[in-house]
């Protein structure tokens, strides 16, 4: 059976090649992580030293083809190792998903003062003791086993790099060229390596027909993403994104720029129609303007709320499944799961577009102390287009003054040719639309 080795989770998966303010308004779309191919999720909730990593796979193709191998910084024991419910994630990925929101105008001759808001070890395949055996032959040690849900997985250690990399090749991890240096210099930190295979018996008999996240909890001062050996062979740029979780505040990387988005920014209406196409033009356009070597905050919050919602914010059960262990078990906490709201969890949610010539290191973080409020958000301001009782002649240049200032704004954060964007906006040429009023005989047998 041939393998060969993409990006899982940032990591590294192996498969068979078959196939600060408050803000309101009223949310119309979100830019989740569907808009991008090859898409990875990784949840990090990291306290003091402590780390619990949940990662959503984006393995396609048959269950019995996947296997993944991860760089861990320490011996992981089996009841560190839990698998995860991927309806989290998702529900993660919506709550922090940068957003468009829409206001209408009111009617510019209606007089009132509007308010402005701020804005157990189980069996190795089969011949265990004859892959010990060999392993221990090429200077790898199998330092444990488990079965955790539907995956089997080792923990292997090694003394040398082309050791460890012989021992996967022959066991159908199809290592790629280049690898060794990367794998050297985990080895030389002291890292372990996570393997996980899935055992198709237990998948059978747990019903499940995807892959679920799989977890694991460790001890290091070092708070890190290990990328590398997942960008060997990629197949072009892939999409990353982290969803830290801390007690402190936002989350940033120390090896790369951490840039935030544009936001708060007010684009045309016709963006409504085409946010997926806004939203990854802008991206990329943000990342040429950073040479390819930045890591874009999206979101940055307290999870006890948020404004405008793309989706409720997580609930207690549901970030103690992610892993934040500070929340409590005692009576008072039992008694706050039954609240909607979770209290004492910010978010952080980066984004990255990534290949080993642009990020040759793993991603290092750091937590601050910084709980500013920050989200992508894109603004649509409806103009008013009802009927008038009074002259609308200074209030339609306001509105065509706005919707070119919109057009520019859009052209400068997308790229797109002006041109084509002035000519999507019916309100600029300057001839108000006139109100189109309902037939009177449509009224009579209504």
């Amino acid at each position: 059976m041939k393998f060969f080795i993409t990006t899982l989770t940032a990591l590294v998966t192996v498969m068979v090649t078959t196939t600060a303010q408050a803000f309101c308004g009223f949310y119309v779309a979100r830019a989740d992580t569907s808009l991008f191919n090859r898409a990875s999720q990784v949840v990090l909730v990291r306290d003091d030293n402590r780390t619990v990593i949940t990662m959503a796979n984006d393995f396609e193709g048959e269950a019995r083809d996947f296997a993944v191998v991860i760089p861990v910084p320490s011996m992981i024991e089996r009841e560190q190792i839990n698998v995860g419910d991927r309806a989290i994630i998702q529900h993660l990925d919506a709550y922090t998903s940068p957003r468009l929101v829409e206001y209408h105008d009111g009617d510019p001759c209606a007089r009132y003062d509007r308010e402005e808001l701020m804005s157990q070890d189980a069996a190795l395949p089969a011949a265990a003791k004859e892959l010990k055996r060999s392993a221990r032959s090429r200077g790898v040690t199998i330092e444990a086993s488990y079965t955790v849900g539907e995956y089997d997985i080792l923990i292997l250690s090694a003394n040398q790099s082309n050791g460890l990399i012989r021992w996967l090749n022959e066991n159908g991890y199809n290592i790629p060229s280049g690898a060794e240096r990367v794998v050297d210099s985990y080895l030389g930190q002291g890292m372990r390596f996570f393997v996980a295979r899935v055992n198709i018996q237990e998948q059978s008999k747990l019903g499940f027909q995807y892959l679920r996240p799989l977890q694991v909890a460790y001890e290091s001062n070092k708070f890190m993403l290990p990328i590398r050996l997942g960008t060997l062979n990629a197949q072009g740029k892939q999409e990353l994104y982290v969803y830290a979780l801390t007690r402190t505040g936002r989350v940033e990387t120390t090896n790369y720029r951490t840039v935030k988005l544009p936001t708060n920014v007010e684009v045309p209406e016709f963006v409504e129609g085409e946010f997926a196409d806004f939203y990854r033009d802008m991206f990329t356009r943000q990342t040429q303007k950073e040479n390819e070597r930045a890591v874009f905050l999206e979101y940055a919050w307290d999870m006890a709320w948020c404004d405008p919602c793309a989706a409720d914010p997580l609930s207690h059960e549901e970030l103690r499944k992610l892993g934040v262990f500070w929340l409590g078990d005692n009576e008072q906490e039992a008694q706050r799961r039954m609240q909607p709201r979770a209290q004492n969890v910010f978010v952080t949610r980066l984004h990255l577009r990534y290949d080993a010539e642009h990020f040759p290191e793993d991603l290092m973080f750091q937590e601050t102390g910084d709980r500013q409020n920050y989200q992508g958000r894109y603004v649509i301001r409806h103009p008013w287009k009802g009927e008038a009782s009074c002259d609308l002649t200074q209030y339609d240049a306001s509105v065509r003054e706005r919707q070119e200032r919109e057009a520019q704004l859009l052209a400068n954060m997308t790229g797109w040719d002006i041109a084509d964007i002035r000519g999507k906006i019916p309100f600029a040429g300057g001839i108000r639309p006139e109100t189109v009023k309902e037939p009177w005989w449509k009224r009579i047998w209504d």
